[in-house]
């Protein structure tokens, strides 16, 4: 049986002394990329694919990542063999719409991207739900590393937890969270009733949300309508001792807003994988705040989890060459509402 025929393609720019190529398929997967396919030896990036294009004709399926090149239409015309992209990364606005708009398959790694994503949280939720941040804060003087005084969360058992959109983040932290005996609010106008019963969560409103639960995960897409949602009402709403993760996006959430009630409710406590801007401006208030812990966006998939984002494109790809249904497939339609 012949081969399919692939390429990789990247930018070519330099990660940690070597490409994005060699970052994600590393520990051997470039090498099963090249075992199950007829890998072209060159990486393709935008300053040679004119180069080499003539020698791409016959090319069916494109492996990348992050630093995937934009193809024009005049390029994508010399790839009519060309069936599927397999991108072992997360957002595809950026290069999707021609491929789609020709009919070739494009699948991304954002399932992979988001059991990382969905994993931090959940550490962080349950640490939370102990009081964990609180009271390590507490024990960092004599006086305050007290039994009897120090900060004690509720615990998580039979606790009320919001997630705030449920796409793939927040449909893994649902599965992850499901061992534990707690109550889980999920806010998403896209989530039917049907859906939620099925996920054994209960659909609510922001407002709601906010005010229930002991703590608040924010997933919501990175999307314009949505910048600033996350204001000073729904902060000033939330209950004795809770807490506040953000591993969406900064610019979800009214920064001002937040400081402001962080200021006038120390009980409170946020936990912020993202600013807007990030990092956070020199001077902001985010540093000084004893009751905010900031971290470097680290939630995502780095390092050692990344080979899982090229694991999940290859375990695609076996999908579509046997003709299986796929899934991490993305349409136009999906683009509309996809971060």
């Amino acid at each position: 049986m012949k081969k399919t025929t692939a390429a990789l393609f990247n930018t070519g720019a330099q990660f940690r002394g070597g490409t994005k190529i060699d970052y994600v398929y590393a520990h051997g997967r470039r090498e099963q990329v090249a075992s199950l396919t007829e890998l072209y030896p060159v990486v393709i990036t935008g300053a040679n694919f004119r180069e080499h294009a003539d020698k791409l004709t016959g090319v069916e399926v494109i492996f990348a990542t992050w630093d995937m090149p934009a193809l024009t239409s005049a390029d994508l015309d010399r790839l009519p063999a060309l069936r599927a992209v397999f991108y072992a990364a997360g957002s595809v606005k950026g290069f999707a719409v021609p491929f789609l708009e020709r009919n070739v398959k494009v699948c991304s790694a954002w399932g992979a991207i988001a059991a990382s994503v969905a994993e931090f949280c959940l550490g962080q939720i349950l640490l939370s739900c102990k009081g964990y941040f609180h009271n390590t804060r507490d024990c960092r003087t004599p006086a305050g590393n007290n039994q009897r005084t120090a900060f004690y969360g509720h615990g998580s058992y039979g606790e009320t937890i919001a997630i705030i959109a449920a796409g793939q983040v927040g449909r893994h932290l649902i599965e992850l969270l499901r061992p534990f005996r707690l109550n889980i609010l999920v806010v998403d106008p896209y989530l039917s009733e049907a859906e939620a019963k099925k996920l054994n969560v209960r659909k609510a409103t922001l407002e709601t949300a906010f005010r229930e639960a002991y703590v608040v995960s924010n997933h919501l897409p990175n999307l314009p309508t949505l910048q600033k949602v996350l204001n000073r009402p729904l902060f000033e709403s939330m209950r004795q001792g809770a807490t506040f993760i953000n591993t969406g996006r900064g610019a979800q959430v009214n920064e001002p807003d937040l400081i402001a009630v962080l200021k006038n409710r120390p009980d409170l406590l946020a936990l912020l994988d993202v600013t807007d801007p990030e990092p956070a401006l020199a001077g902001s208030a985010l540093y000084e705040l004893p009751n905010v812990q900031l971290s470097t966006h680290i939630a995502g998939s780095h390092d050692d989890e990344v080979v899982r984002l090229a694991d999940t494109m290859i375990e695609e790809f076996r999908r579509w060459q046997a003709g299986e249904p796929l899934h991490y497939s993305v349409t136009l339609e999906m683009l509309a509402k996809m971060a």
